[in-house]
């Protein structure tokens, strides 16, 4: 039975770090809130119920909230860069989008949000 790629989404995963390059961004921790999407193959997975088999989403983002909580980043750019690179590790992953929101960045709007996405070259 051939399978399509199993897409796994990290959906509203709210953290805070140092971001941005104004005065008080640099002094004060401030809310990212981080939506990922990462596609795998997983058919030995589906196959054989075995988690040696399958990308540990789990594992991924515990790197990422390390990553992010003990970092310090001028842009918004360079975080979902450092996000999104994270996510391609797994010699699996074919496709992986990073979206981050920096909620209150503007004063009238809810948040300003940034999104980059890799493809494996086949």
């Amino acid at each position: 039975m051939s399978l399509s790629n199993a897409i796994i989404n990290i959906t509203n995963l709210r953290l805070r770090t140092f971001i941005g390059f104004n005065p008080d961004e640099m002094e004060k921790q401030q809310d990212v809130v981080i939506n990922i999407e990462i596609q795998y193959p997983a058919n030995q997975a589906f196959a054989d119920d075995n988690i040696e088999k399958t990308l540990n989403y789990k594992t991924i983002t515990k790197e990422i909230i390390k990553h992010v909580e003990e970092g310090r980043f001028l842009l918004l750019e360079k975080l979902v860069s450092d996000v999104l690179e994270i996510c391609t590790h797994h010699p699996w992953t074919v496709y992986a989008k990073v979206t981050i929101d920096k909620p209150h960045a503007l004063r009238f709007a809810d948040s300003v949000s940034l999104s980059l996405e890799w493809k494996k070259d086949r």
